[in-house]
Order: C-alpha cells, then sequence, then structure tokens
C-alpha cells in the first residue's frame, strides 16, 4: 500500500511512500495564525477527527513577491505546517535534522523543491523535517500589542511540536539538529539564545550567520513606517484590519525607499527591514553576547560561512565590473570597523573587491566566526567550515558566493538557484556536495563532523572544496581587522 499512517499530539495524517521513504507534508504544527490569532504567539494545533490527508505543502507564508518570477498569491491559512521525510516511522531513535530556510526574514517557504530532505534522509538515515514560519511584517514586524519576533516564535513552537511527535516518525527527540542558512542561521543563532528554546534541540549547524539585529527603538521606528504606508498606526487592532496582500504592498514601499532612510542606518544599505529584535523578553540580547556568556554551552555547533558571500548580490544586481571608487569608499565607512586600516589591509585591491570583501565580512563571514568564537569562549563546543568551492554556472563567475551552500548540503542540485549557480557541470558539484552531507548528517547522528572543534589558538577550520582540507581559519586579514568589533544590536539613529 502506498500510503501509510502515524499518530500525532493533534490527530492523524496520512503520508505516502516514496522511493524508500515516508513523507508527510503539510502536517499543522500551530492553529493558522488568522483572525483573532493574528499577530499572536503561535497557539497549538486544533485536534481533528479521522485522519487528515498530508500529500501536499502547506500554504505560502504571506511575503513580498520580489526579484524573478511572482511568489503565488497566498491561497488558505495552513501557513505553520511542517514536512516530514523518515526511512522509517516504524523504527525508533533516528536522528532529527531540522531545517530552517532562509530568505532575508522576509520570504520563503519549506516548500522550496531544494529544500527536500529526501536524499539527505535517504543517504545519511536520519529523520528531516522542514517547516513554514511566518516572515516580513507578519512574522518580524514590530506592532503595539504583539509579541516580538513571531517568526522565531513559530519555530518554538515547530520544535516543540518534533519533541513530542518525532517518535511517531521514527526520529529521537533526544537527537535533535536544526540547520539553517542566511536567516535560517541567523534564527538558529537567536534560537541558541532564548530561553523559550532551550532544550529543544542538540545540535545546531548555522550556515552564513547575519550579523543583523534590531534594537527595540529601530524596530518600533520602522514598524510605525510601514504601517504608515497603509495610513494606519503599528498596532494589532488597526493592522489586523488589513488583508496581508495590503500590508505587504506597505513593506514593498518601504523596501523601496530604505536608501532614503538615513535614521535606520546600516539598514538603509541592506534589502530587508526586518530582523530579529533584541526584545528583552523572547531575545534577551544579542546571539554573540548569550553565547559568550554560557547560554548554549549544552549544545554543539557547527557554523561558517562561504568564501565570497557578496558576489552572489553584485551578480544579481547587475553591479559586477560596476563598482566605483566612492562606492566602495562608501561601503568601507557604512560598514568597515576601521576603514582606513581596511584599505591599508589589502593594499592594491580595486574598489570592487574592496566593496566585496567588507560586504561579505559584515553580513555573514565575521558574524559566523564570531559565533563560534563566542561558543568558545562560554564553554561550548563548536566547529567552523569554510566554502571556497566555485559555483561552476555562468563560466565561475559567483565564486564561493552567498546561497551555494544550500543545494549542495541538501544534495539538490537542479531546480532553481541551483541551476543558476551549478548549471550543467554537476560532476564537481556533486563531489562537494558529497563531502558536505556527510558532514552534516555524521554530526547530526554522533555530534562529531570529522574535524577538530574550533579553538582560539589554532583555528581548525574544515574547507569544503574539491579537495577538502582542514587548515588554521584562512581569511586571517579580515579576522584581525574585525577582532575588536561587537556585534551588537544595530540602533535607531537621532
Amino acid at each position: 500500500m502506498n500510503h501509510i499512517e502515524v499518530i500525532t499530539s493533534a490527530g492523524a495524517v496520512r503520508g505516502r511512500h516514496e522511493d524508500g521513504l515516508a513523507v508527510f507534508r503539510g502536517v499543522p504544527f500551530a492553529r493558522p495564525p488568522v483572525g483573532p490569532l493574528r499577530f499572536a504567539a503561535p497557539q497549538p494545533p486544533e485536534p481533528w477527527d479521522g485522519v487528515r490527508p498530508a500529500i501536499e505543502f502547506g500554504t505560502l507564508p504571506p511575503q513580498p513577491s520580489g526579484p524573478g518570477p511572482a511568489t503565488p498569491e497566498t491561497i488558505g491559512d495552513d501557513w505553520l505546517t511542517c514536512n516530514v521525510w523518515s526511512p522509517d516511522p516504524g523504527t525508533s531513535g533516528l536522528p532529527v535534522m531540522v531545517w530552517i530556510y532562509g530568505g532575508a526574514y522576509l520570504s520563503g517557504s519549506s516548500g522550496e523543491p531544494g529544500y527536500s530532505g529526501a536524499l539527505l534522509a535517504r543517504e545519511g538515515g536520519v529523520v528531516v523535517v522542514t517547516f513554514n514560519y511566518r516572515v516580513a511584517m507578519e512574522g518580524f514586524g514590530q506592532i503595539h500589542g504583539a509579541p516580538a519576533n513571531r517568526g522565531l516564535l513559530d519555530q518554538v513552537a515547530a520544535l516543540a511540536w518534533i519533541r513530542d511527535n518525532i517518535a511517531a516518525f521514527g526520529g529521537d527527540a533526544g537527537n535533535v539538529t536544526v540547520f539553517g542558512e542566511s536567516a535560517g542561521a541567523g534564527s538558529i543563532a537567536s534560537l541558541l539564545a532564548m530561553p523559550r528554546a532551550a532544550g529543544l534541540f542538540q545540535k545546531a549547524i548555522a550556515q552564513s550567520v547575519p550579523g543583523t539585529f534590531f534594537s527595540l527603538a529601530l524596530a518600533d521606528d520602522i514598524g510605525a513606517a510601514i504601517a504608515g504606508e497603509a495610513g494606519l498606526p503599528p498596532t494589532v487592532p488597526a493592522l489586523a484590519t488589513l488583508p496581508p496582500s495590503r500590508l505587504l504592498k506597505a513593506v514593498d514601499a518601504v523596501i523601496s525607499t530604505l536608501r532614503t532612510r538615513e535614521r535606520w542606518g546600516q539598514v538603509a544599505h541592506t534589502p530587508t527591514p526586518f530582523s530579529p529584535v533584541v526584545d528583552g523578553d523572547v531575545l534577551p540580547c544579542t546571539p554573540w553576547e548569550a553565547l559568550a556568556a554560557g547560554a548554549a554551552r549544552d549544545v554543539t555547533l557547527i557554523t561558517g560561512h562561504n568564501r565570497d558571500e557578496y558576489r552572489l548580490f553584485l551578480v544579481l544586481g547587475d553591479l559586477l565590473g560596476k563598482i566605483s571608487d566612492d562606492q566602495a569608499g562608501a561601503a568601507l565607512r557604512a560598514f568597515a570597523p576601521d576603514p582606513s586600516a581596511f584599505r591599508a589591509a589589502f593594499p592594491g585591491a580595486p574598489a570592487e573587491r574592496l566593496y566585496e570583501i567588507v560586504l561579505s565580512d559584515w553580513l555573514f563571514r565575521m558574524p559566523s566566526l564570531h559565533l563560534a568564537e563566542a561558543q568558545t569562549a562560554g564553554g561550548g563546543r563548536a566547529h567552523l567550515y569554510e566554502l571556497t568551492f566555485q559555483a561552476p554556472g555562468l563560466g565561475g563567475i559567483f565564486g564561493a558566493c552567498h546561497v551555494l551552500d544550500v543545494p549542495l548540503a541538501f544534495g539538490n542540485l537542479t531546480g532553481g538557484l541551483a541551476d543558476l549557480l551549478i548549471g550543467d557541470i554537476r560532476a564537481e558539484a556533486e563531489t562537494v556536495s558529497a563531502t558536505l552531507r556527510r558532514a552534516w548528517t555524521r554530526f547530526a547522528t554522533s555530534g562529531d563532523p570529522g574535524w577538530p572543534e574550533y579553538d582560539p589558538d589554532h583555528r581548525p577550520t574544515k574547507i569544503f572544496d574539491t579537495e577538502p582540507s582542514v587548515m588554521s581559519y584562512p581569511e586571517q586579514t579580515s579576522r584581525s581587522l574585525w577582532a575588536a568589533h561587537t556585534f551588537r544590536e544595530l540602533p535607531l539613529l537621532s
């Protein structure tokens, strides 16, 4: 029989067998956050009678369409659902890997084909779970009368559902690894610092951690600006009257004017007005501060980044070969800890190279490195990596860019961005992907990815490339430039 049923805490679900796996899609882990629950913390799912089909992915969370193909209009309200790939629900004690997607806290969904957990589950003998969480204004906008960081609270709810239900799918609730990239990695860094998430996972893989966390004053100002675009105050009663599509138009309007919002400081130079908010409650402090104080010493961590993180945005923004000295100087003044020292550290580097390095450092590379350092300082275990494999697509112009690690980690090397970054030259990419997948599933199983723990003296770093190696952290110049920098919450400028 092709169908398979399991019983969850809210009721029975019916998935199906696919290529040797049991697969369940669109399983609710919380009630739809609509009506009186809109902008509220997630609530447990409503129990159901009978058997609920779990064949199709849940509804896409409301989000802007963004560049490229238009995002489908949100239909239905089952935003908060999860998906499970299990080698054998009839067994017990399988390691669990839980994916948290990226998308600048602005977009994303667990139903993207590139996030299929089939290969990881089949090869690694692990249960893979993906889930939706609220993004953009629904999940991260600051609204008076609503809890901050609702997208993070959704993630906690999903992890609590996994704790309570994963045994029914063959998984071990005591051996859960969260993994995610970009905003997903920033979410994981947040979860490591959140008391509400304590004990819900034992291991974490944070790929390309963004350094953007907002102060409460900054988040309040951004939320007021978005509500103002809709002609409303930033309160729950007012904004709850707007359908998500109308609220997203206000978000789009603010995004289009980000460059003019000087009071938002560095946020004005980014593509998104959303990030986790250090509100003192849901997120008491930044992840680096929390980890250095030992908040996650019981969680084993892998973190790292890609060598050429910002190259993706240069290519997609049609900026490659077009960065001027003035643009590079402005970027150094906006982001570098010491612009003069930064220039001196890369003598003879052209404007575009300086521009790319400082933005790669500020956005992803140094936040990831500092997370490993903070975890170690707090008495925890961390492993550091760098991806240096160059994306072969379009003649290699992407380098080892942002998001390249996602298709490599899942082994899904066709479709979506994988077609752009990897193209038809897949043999070398498959070699790197196999190495990375083995490291991730080995870590999820045993806590040991196969290379030494990070320490501040020797800084052992796994290099993922066609010829993998372990060496002392290779971006030494950047490490030195940012050594004294503290990634604090971004302020509202007066």
